[in-house]
């Protein structure tokens, strides 16, 4: 057992012989930065691939809500929080300090949620736009 090694980290330097044979399908020359037909483009066909993937507007949108919700449930989750801890920090003098300071972290974190919220609001009417953008509707600003 003494001469097995243990370790404890992640990136581990392995021996000579231990290491994987290099890919021999991959073609490197001087001349060309060419690869084999293993890595080529594939042809330009319907439905193959192309450069601007469809984008799922409604998929994103629909994300962009949920996660809304989720930073509004945060926000009324530690707000109540925040004041179940001043009602401590009432109730209890003797421990006031650490219920007032628990408030605090509380009313910061509901604050946070909150923004959090404001934001993901603001990406669903955005996604919404450019849903529309895509799809030939234009906004038309006269004021």
């Amino acid at each position: 057992m003494a001469e097995e090694k243990h370790h404890h980290g992640f990136f581990h330097h392995k021996k000579e012989e231990e290491q994987q044979p290099v890919d021999e399908t991959t073609v490197y020359s001087a001349e060309t930065t060419q690869y084999s037909d293993q890595y080529s483009v594939p042809d330009q066909t319907p439905g193959a691939y192309s450069a601007t993937p469809e984008v799922d507007y409604k998929k994103e949108e629909k994300h962009h809500k949920h996660l809304e919700h989720m930073g509004e449930l945060g926000a009324a989750a530690a707000g109540a929080y925040a004041l179940h801890e001043k009602h401590k920090a009432e109730k209890d003098p003797e421990h006031a300090h650490r219920h007032k300071v628990e408030e605090e972290i509380a009313a910061a974190a509901a604050v946070g949620s909150g923004g959090f919220a404001f934001h993901e609001h603001h990406e669903k009417k955005e996604t919404k736009k450019e849903e529309e953008e895509a799809h030939g509707k234009k906004h038309h600003h006269l004021f």
